[in-house]
């Protein structure tokens, strides 16, 4: 483990592996870089690329700050481009994470080439968007200790049926939700209202493959087509069989063809 030290003083915990040019993976909401996907997305990319697998503020060892803004995070990856990709990294996103990066590239920061998994934008006529006290829902939740509740209410407004919910509460990796729970208000304000900041994302000239899952909601499937067509140098790519719950060993290939034009 190696750290960086953020803008303003917050360490910044990452681990790197391989060698190439730098790859940095960003997490989406309850990953941190010691997640089971993300530690195997990251051997498999290291035979090509120095891969940065590092834990957004909050998670893992990472450190934290009483008050939060989503533009710490951007100095965040920032401070990890500096300090570990010698001033200039390839970035791929997950998720919310995958608009913290497209953020990260609309605040300037030297990202040579930019690969997305479905930032989950809620795009087309009436889509399923969270309720617009989401993120103060889970703040109060948090406040109040409650972080099973946070993590279902917040799974419940992503779309996740019920079932699958109950489910997913008697599995082992639900401590590992559990232990990151605080930080779910941190992705919903990267979010936003969830609606698709075109203006923003049209800002952004840097090279990006927007990757999405033939399988997934339709919102996200649509939400991938949508923010490639407004990128000035934007792609798609759906990979078959897939959901929001990707398959590390079929991202990987995609992401090696992409970053190697």
């Amino acid at each position: 483990m190696k750290r960086v030290i953020s803008k303003d003083g917050t360490a910044i915990a990452y681990d790197q592996t391989g060698q190439g040019p730098a790859l940095i993976l960003v997490g989406g909401a309850m990953s941190y870089r010691s997640f089971p996907g993300f530690v195997k997305l990251a051997g498999l990319l290291a035979t090509d690329y120095t891969v940065i697998n590092y834990d957004r503020r909050g998670r893992g060892n990472s450190g934290d700050t009483h008050s939060y803004a989503v533009a710490r995070e951007v100095e965040d990856l920032q401070a990890v481009i500096d300090g570990a990709g010698g001033g200039s990294a390839y970035v791929w996103g997950m998720s919310s994470g995958a608009a913290l990066a497209l953020d990260a590239a609309a605040s300037g920061l030297n990202i040579t080439k930019l690969a997305l998994y479905e930032p989950p934008f809620m795009v087309g006529d009436n889509p399923p968007a969270p309720p617009a006290d989401h993120e103060e829902q889970l703040r109060k939740m948090i406040a109040a200790n409650r972080r099973d509740d946070a993590v279902k209410f917040f799974l419940r407004n992503m779309g996740a049926p019920g079932i699958a919910i109950a489910i997913m509460r008697v599995m082992p990796f639900w401590a590992r939700f559990r232990a990151v729970a605080h930080t779910l208000p941190y992705d919903a304000a990267v979010m936003g209202d969830y609606s698709l900041p075109a203006k923003r994302i049209a800002s952004v000239n840097v090279p990006t493959l927007v990757i999405g899952g033939e399988k997934s909601q339709a919102v996200l499937r649509q939400a991938v087509q949508e923010v490639a067509s407004i990128l000035p140098n934007g792609e798609s790519l759906m990979l078959k069989d897939q959901t929001h719950n990707v398959s590390m060993k079929v991202l990987a290939p995609a992401l090696k063809s992409y970053f190697s034009r």
